[in-house]
């Protein structure tokens, strides 16, 4: 008898568990695809947002536009001052408005840069070498400036203010990578 009592004790409490297994794993999917939904409805909005914001998207002072994008992304005011501009491999020079920093701002990751480096070598006559790219050194800051950090609608102001501030048109460019030489 106490043997039968047991087993039904067993019986009913791997019983319930199963069922609070089903019911939680219901529950997870329900929770993944109302997360699923709310990323969707937040991907719409935001491009709702921007395309509203790109129909007016105007450059007027883009030493202005590059000084609060850089104040934005780390937090320091640098008044920055455009020095010198590179065609092949692209790159801005700025200094800062104390002339003791120097500013890099290219298309190119530091891994594409390391690349150049190893290839300049071999192919003298493709890549400028008085490029400050290829003396930058491993201590200098580096950040990675996109929608992300530097504002919704960067990728639409960038080519804006790079063409005015280099003279230079880009076709599509989405960031930029900034190299804070002390």
């Amino acid at each position: 008898m106490e043997l039968l009592l047991a087993l039904a004790v067993i019986a009913a409490v791997i019983v319930f568990g199963a069922l609070v297994s089903l019911g939680n794993e219901r529950q997870r999917r329900a929770i993944d695809e109302l997360r699923e939904q709310v990323v969707l409805w937040a991907l719409q909005d935001l491009r709702i947002k921007r395309e509203r914001l790109a129909r007016d998207v105007r450059v007027e002072d883009p030493i202005g536009w590059l000084n609060r994008v850089v104040a934005k992304v780390t937090n320091e005011d640098v008044n920055l001052q455009v020095v010198e501009m590179f065609e092949e491999p692209r790159a801005l020079i700025c200094a800062s408005g104390s002339g003791t920093e120097r500013v890099v701002f290219t298309p190119l990751s530091p891994n594409e840069i390391q690349r150049l480096k190893r290839e300049k070598h071999s192919r003298l006559s493709r890549v400028d070498t008085q490029s400050p790219l290829f003396t930058l050194s491993h201590r200098s800051k580096t950040y990675e400036i996109s929608i992300l950090n530097g504002g919704i609608v960067f990728d639409r102001e960038l080519p804006l203010a790079w063409k005015g501030l280099t003279g230079q048109t880009t076709d599509f460019m989405e960031r930029v990578w900034m190299y804070w030489v002390r």
